[in-house]
């Protein structure tokens, strides 16, 4: 009898692909996403059928038909509830939670901040276009103020969300930012998603081409993203500019851009720390709108990550103990409570 153990052949990204048509609108970022995705799927070493991929509604919602994992298109913005049930009860899986700015942050942003604060172990990724594409193009949770749009003719009034600061909020404890348009930070982004324990929100700027074209160009394009983008890089100075000659310093608490041309050196500057909370909290704020005189570059990649007990653990110990004390429970009892009346 041969005992030889035939060895399982790696995976590439063509094997996380399936035979559906993907059908988004030609130029969409979601089809660089989807890429990304596949691509850092087979280093994660996960077997496909570990794998869960859970969406809501909305075009980043298709997503599920696309990876050849196990996946669920569920219902609006009750992604992160229907995920947290799959965890709590096959801890073991990998759950990729796939989510826009308006599936996530208006009809599911209760369940999106409380998924967070429980800290179940999942890969939350956001894909905001700033904008609801499914629907034709009505303004989002995160439009811009002024937004003029079909469901807005005279400029939205609403204040958008700050999707990091929201997640701060949340007590989220992994908290990163890239874009569609950057491949290999993506990539890097999805990793360290995966590999953080505990909730991981990744906010990907997606480019909506029909109904919000160049949204986030100024941050993507290769005459404006050295000037506008600021790479986080642990343990290192926030320096941008086209040869790194601007940085980032705290007057007090408040970030200045100061020339390195000028005066200033790169140990005058801030250096990036994903364990520091109350720095974090300054940079989640570094929103400014670029098309103001004196704006700061708008941060990307990870502002912050902490470790903390995951629900789904703290609930199985929790089952554990109490059949340990008191043997396995008595459901009728249990519906029947404690206090009875009596009816005449």
């Amino acid at each position: 009898m041969n005992t030889t153990a035939i060895p399982t052949p790696a995976l590439t990204a063509k094997d996380f692909a399936t035979d559906q048509e993907v059908r988004w609108c030609p130029g969409c970022g979601d089809y660089s996403i989807l890429a990304q995705v596949q691509k850092v799927m087979p280093g994660l070493g996960i077997p496909r059928e570990n794998i869960v991929i859970i969406s809501g509604i909305g075009c980043s919602s298709r997503f599920p038909y696309y990876m050849n994992t196990y996946g669920m298109h569920s219902i609006h913005g009750r992604a992160a509830a229907i995920a947290s049930g799959l965890k709590a009860t096959r801890p073991e899986l990998s759950v990729w939670i796939v989510t826009g700015d308006g599936d996530g942050l208006s009809i599911g942003g209760n369940h999106t901040i409380h998924i967070l604060r429980r800290n179940f172990d999942v890969n939350i990724l956001l894909f905001n276009n700033q904008i609801y594409g499914l629907t034709k193009g009505q303004y989002s949770p995160t439009s811009e103020e002024k937004k003029i749009t079909k469901s807005s003719p005279f400029g939205s009034i609403d204040h958008p969300f700050n999707p990091l600061a929201l997640a701060m909020g949340a007590d989220a404890s992994f908290i990163a930012r890239s874009m569609d348009r950057d491949p290999k930070h993506l990539q890097e982004m999805l990793v360290r998603s995966h590999a953080h324990k505990g909730a991981s929100f990744l906010e990907i700027y997606q480019n909506c081409n029909i109904f919000n074209d160049g949204a986030f160009e100024i941050f993507t394009e290769k005459s404006t993203k050295p000037e506008q983008a600021l790479f986080l890089e642990q343990g290192k100075p926030l320096l941008f500019g086209a040869n790194k000659e601007k940085g980032i310093k705290l007057d007090g608490f408040k970030p200045v851009v100061v020339n390195l041309n000028e005066g200033a050196s790169a140990e005058d500057c801030w250096v990036h720390d994903e364990r520091d909370f109350y720095k974090a909290q300054i940079l989640v704020r570094m929103f400014d709108d670029p098309r103001l005189e004196g704006h700061l570059p708008r941060p990307f990649g990870v502002f912050y990550e902490t470790e903390r007990a995951c629900y789904e653990e703290q609930m199985a110990l929790q089952i554990d103990d109490a059949i340990s004390r008191r043997g396995k429970g008595d459901l009728d009892k249990l519906l029947r409570g404690s206090e009875t009346w009596t009816i005449s």
